[in-house]
C-alpha cells in the first residue's frame, strides 16, 4: 500500500520550521532614535533591493520547494491560515521616540504638560548651597555657574529646561564651555539631536550633535578632568547608553487619554449621537447611487456639528429617519479619562489631588499631598542632578565641593521644620549642641552671634542697633 500523502498541517509545520532559522532579528529602536524612514540606510537596516544586491549581509532567501500537486478541495497556499490572523484589529500605539513623546505627550496632553511643568518649575526654584566638607562657601566658580549658567539663561530657566528634557526623553546633556583654561558657561543640548558614541571599552567616548543635516562630534575634556559633555539619564533596565522616559512607561495611558478626548469631541460634533439610519420605505424600487450621495452630503452640511444640533430634518417621500443614541453608560468616557490621567500622574510622580483629578482620596488634605510631592519626586531629582553637576565640575578645582539643597527655605516643608523644632524643644535628654546639630546648625554659636530672648525690649528703629 503506498504511503499516505502528508496532511496540510504537517506540510505547514515543515515549511515554518525551515523558515524559522532564516528570520532576521532586528534591534529594538531606542526612545530617542529616528524612525526607519528618517535614518540613512546602513548595514544593519537594509531597506532597498539595490543595497541588498551589494550588502555583505543580504536579506534572507527562502529556499524553493518542489512543486506539489494539491487536490482541488484543499487550499493550495501554505500561508492561508496565517494570513487570516492579520485581519484581527490591533491597537495602534504612539511611536516610542522623542518627537512622539513631545508632540503627543507634552504638547497635546494637559496632564503630562501640567505634571512636567510642576516638577520643572519647583526644581528650578530650589536654592542650592555649595559646601567643602562641612563648610559653606559663598564665593566659588561653581557657585557663579549655579547663579548664571550662561549669558542667555538664569539658573531657574536652565534648571526647568534640564528637568523638562529629562522627563520627556529620559536624557539631558550639558556642555561645558571653557575660556582661558576655566569653565565659564554651561549649555543644554536637545536630546533628540544627540547620539552617544561608545568607545572600544563600551563607555561613551563622544557625542554627535546633529542639526539641519550637519553633525558635530563633541568629545574629550573642556579642561583637565572635566568632560566636555555631562549626560544625565534616568534608569533604563535594557539600555546601557540612554535613559528611560517616564512618558514611555505611561505611553498607553497617554494614548487612551488623548483618544478619549478626541472621541468626546467627535460625539459633540455629532450632537452626542453616533449616527442615524435613513430608511427608504417606498415600494417602487431602491435609491440610486446619486440620490444616496446627495442625501449624505445634505446631512453632513446641514445637520452635523454643535451649531446644527436640534434642527428639524425634512425628508422626501418614502424616507424615514431612525435615530440611534448611546446609553449613558456608553457615553461615560469621563471616568476612563480620569483613570488614564491617574496613571499618567503616577508615572510622573505627581499626586492626582494636585491636578484636580477626582476619585483619588489617598491624601487627607492638600498640604499632605504637597509634602509628598516634594519629598518623593522633586527633592530626589534635584539632589541627584546637583550631585552629578558638582561631581562633573569638581576635578577642575583643588578642593572637592558638593551642592546641597537648602531645605529650610522651602515653604512646602515648613510644617516639617516646625514639628522638628517643637520636638527638640521638648526633648530633655539632649544637650543644646546636639539639638542644634539635629536641626542642621553648627554645634556652637559663633562669638558674635546673638541669642534671641523674647522678653528683651526692642531697640527703636533709627537708633544704633535699632530693630534688633
Amino acid at each position: 500500500m503506498p504511503n499516505a500523502a502528508p496532511t496540510f498541517g504537517a506540510r505547514l509545520a515543515a515549511r515554518l520550521s525551515s523558515w524559522a532559522l532564516q528570520v532576521p532579528t532586528w534591534h529594538p529602536r531606542r526612545a530617542n532614535e529616528k524612525p526607519e524612514q528618517d535614518r540613512p540606510t546602513t548595514v544593519g537596516h537594509a531597506s532597498n533591493a539595490a543595497f541588498d544586491a551589494h550588502s555583505t549581509h543580504p536579506s534572507p532567501v527562502i529556499p524553493a520547494k518542489a512543486e506539489t500537486h494539491v487536490p482541488l478541495d484543499q487550499k493550495a497556499s501554505a500561508t492561508g491560515p496565517l494570513i487570516a490572523f492579520e485581519h484581527l484589529r490591533r491597537p495602534v500605539w504612539t511611536p516610542r521616540d522623542y518627537t512622539a513623546f513631545a508632540n503627543e505627550g507634552f504638547m497635546q496632553n494637559a496632564i503630562v504638560y501640567r505634571c512636567v511643568r510642576m516638577i520643572a518649575e519647583c526644581a528650578g526654584h530650589i536654592p542650592l548651597l555649595l559646601y567643602a566638607g562641612d563648610q559653606e562657601i559663598d564665593a566659588h566658580p561653581v557657585k557663579d555657574l549655579v547663579r548664571r549658567p550662561n549669558g542667555h539663561e538664569s539658573w531657574p530657566e536652565f534648571m526647568q529646561k534640564l528637568v523638562g528634557f529629562l522627563l520627556v526623553s529620559g536624557n539631558a546633556y550639558l556642555e561645558a564651555v571653557a575660556i582661558d583654561g576655566a569653565v565659564r558657561e554651561i549649555h543644554l543640548l536637545r536630546p533628540d539631536r544627540v547620539k552617544v558614541v561608545p568607545g572600544a571599552d563600551g563607555w561613551p567616548e563622544a557625542f554627535d550633535y546633529t542639526v539641519a543635516g550637519r553633525t558635530v562630534r563633541i568629545g574629550g575634556e573642556a579642561v583637565d578632568g572635566v568632560r566636555s559633555v555631562l549626560h544625565v539619564k534616568l534608569f533604563h533596565p535594557t539600555n546601557d547608553h540612554y535613559g528611560l522616559s517616564p512618558l514611555e512607561a505611561a505611553a498607553q495611558a497617554i494614548d487612551l487619554h488623548n483618544t478619549a478626548s478626541k472621541w468626546n469631541k467627535a460625539l459633540l460634533d455629532n450632537s452626542a449621537r453616533p449616527s442615524g439610519a435613513i430608511v427608504y420605505t417606498a415600494r417602487d424600487g431602491n435609491l440610486t447611487g446619486e440620490q444616496i450621495e446627495r442625501l449624505k452630503s445634505e446631512l453632513e452640511a446641514g445637520f452635523q456639528g454643535s451649531a446644527n444640533a436640534g434642527r428639524p430634518l425634512l425628508l422626501e417621500g418614502g424616507l424615514d429617519w431612525k435615530a440611534m443614541s448611546l446609553s449613558p453608560k456608553d457615553m461615560d468616557f469621563i471616568e476612563a479619562r480620569h483613570v488614564a490621567a491617574r496613571e499618567i500622574a503616577l508615572a510622573l510622580g505627581v499626586p492626582p489631588m494636585l491636578l484636580g483629578i477626582p476619585g483619588d482620596n489617598t491624601y487627607s488634605n492638600l498640604a499632605e499631598a504637597q509634602r509628598t510631592f516634594w519629598r518623593s519626586t522633586v527633592l530626589p531629582l534635584v539632589e541627584r542632578i546637583a550631585a552629578e553637576f558638582a561631581h562633573w565640575l569638581a576635578p577642575a578645582f583643588r578642593d572637592p565641593v558638593e551642592l546641597r539643597v537648602d531645605i529650610d527655605t522651602l515653604p512646602a516643608l515648613a510644617g516639617e521644620r516646625e514639628a522638628l523644632w517643637a520636638s527638640l524643644e521638648k526633648t530633655s535628654f539632649l544637650t543644646d549642641a546636639e539639638k542644634r546639630m539635629l536641626a542642621g546648625f553648627s554645634p556652637t554659636l559663633s562669638a558674635d552671634a546673638k541669642r534671641f530672648n523674647p522678653g528683651q525690649p526692642r531697640v527703636p528703629s533709627g537708633q544704633p542697633g535699632g530693630g534688633q
